[in-house]
């Protein structure tokens, strides 16, 4: 508890500016001022038998989330699911991707203060709990450990960066890692660092999103994206981010043949509007996902302003460019393209996935280059190589398969702790 205080003394102190935030980010996403009672402990949907608490920040973790959830109702078939978020944005996509599955709710995770945490714990009543990836909240923890009820840390990933920060704190952090009953790591890296940090019995399960398959209804998408976009090569920016787009479109304009087109799909959705406007800002004509047309053979990108339809955007692609590894933001996941055969160029900033990048790179199905001109230049040459092409389409899709299984093993980790 003493070891908490100074952590909850800075989180009331920064509740003020904590609100202001969500204010600001509300100027852009007015969905940000939707269920704010949540944030503080309070609910007006309950569970209607035993529930399980599953926690996923934001869209990245929610996706990744998908095969575990699925797998939770399967082995739990009494159990609801209150599916905890951070952002309007992993909510909307966690509706879309459980909107026919009443079992599944979706609410705000309350800030970690331990009168809103208390009240989310009493009003749900979670017979255990599962958080995505490395999302830690001390007080939340405590009190799970409290009132005896096993959570979790699930598909757990802790870059050299982030533990290093973790390690300024040794006694918060380890009391905090201390109070999950395991933690199910994706690589022994991750593992060697979290129990570096204090967490005990921690396993490597893999990742789980190597799990994730196509929606039903993507090859489908797939298609009616191919017939409108006709026979043209297509190269696919994906989950580019602020920044990046000004450097692609630059390299694009200068190198590209007409005849390719170039595809779009920001990371956040609130940054359509200003991706659009970069790309017209160049002359380059613009079309969007969203006009529902087909694309004209003189527009130079189309712009992919849609949630939940990655898997069809990589099955059309040629080639794909990951977003978030040629700045230093850490890179985004390139499980997805690989799975479906898409070849994958990286960026030298990949930490946030790097054992996963660097693995794909040693398997044949991505390459890595230093700079986006430098990733425009090769997706064109690999463009022009069908051979080339198909060897890491065919090295891809086998990467994806090998590493399958981690849900599985997390089902079988929960198991042991709520036996």
């Amino acid at each position: 508890m003493l070891h908490r205080l100074p952590y909850s003394l800075l989180w009331l102190l920064a509740l003020p500016l904590v609100l202001l935030r969500l204010l600001w980010r509300a100027r852009k996403q007015p969905a940000y001022l939707r269920h704010v009672r949540e944030r503080f402990g309070s609910y007006g949907v309950r569970a209607p038998g035993p529930t399980i608490w599953v926690h996923a920040v934001s869209v990245g973790e929610t996706r990744a989330a998908e095969p575990l959830l699925r797998a939770l109702l399967a082995r739990w078939p009494e159990h609801t699911i209150v599916l905890t978020h951070m952002t309007p944005t992993g909510r909307a996509t966690s509706k879309a991707l459980f909107a026919d599955e009443a079992r599944v709710l979706r609410v705000y995770l309350p800030y970690d203060l331990g009168f809103f945490v208390g009240r989310f714990l009493r009003h749900f009543h979670p017979a255990f709990g599962v958080i995505m990836e490395t999302e830690l909240w001390p007080n939340l923890l405590a009190v799970c450990q409290q009132r005896r009820i096993p959570v979790l840390l699930a598909n757990a990933r802790l870059s050299p960066r982030s533990a290093s920060r973790y390690a300024r704190f040794p006694s918060l952090t380890g009391l905090t890692l201390g109070a999950l009953s395991a933690i199910g790591a994706q690589t022994a890296a991750d593992a060697a660092r979290l129990s570096g940090l204090g967490a005990r019995r921690v396993s490597i399960t893999g990742n789980i999103k190597f799990d994730m398959t196509p929606p039903e209804e993507a090859p489908a998408l797939a298609h009616i994206f191919r017939t409108r976009c006709g026979t043209r090569p297509i190269l696919l920016a994906a989950s580019t981010r602020d920044g990046e787009e000004t450097l692609l479109l630059n390299a694009f304009a200068r190198l590209a043949p007409p005849e390719l087109l170039l595809v779009i799909v920001p990371r956040h959705p609130q940054r359509f509007d200003e991706v659009g406007a970069l790309v017209q800002s160049r002359g380059l004509k613009l079309q969007r996902r969203s006009d529902n047309a087909p694309v004209d053979r003189d527009t130079r990108v189309w712009l992919g302003d849609s949630m939940g339809e990655m898997f069809a955007y990589y099955t059309v692609a040629d080639v794909a460019l990951i977003g978030g590894s040629w700045l230093p933001l850490g890179g985004q996941n390139l499980i997805e393209a690989c799975a479906v055969g898409t070849p994958v160029l990286v960026g030298p900033h990949t930490f946030n996935f790097e054992q996963v990048a660097q693995q794909a790179i040693e398997h044949g199905g991505a390459a890595r280059l230093e700079t986006l001109e430098q990733g425009v230049r090769n997706a064109l040459e690999l463009i022009a190589d069908t051979d080339r092409r198909n060897e890491m389409s065919r090295a891809g899709l086998d990467f994806a398969a090998i590493n399958r299984g981690a849900t599985a093993r997390t089902v079988d980790l929960l198991a042991e702790i709520t036996a």
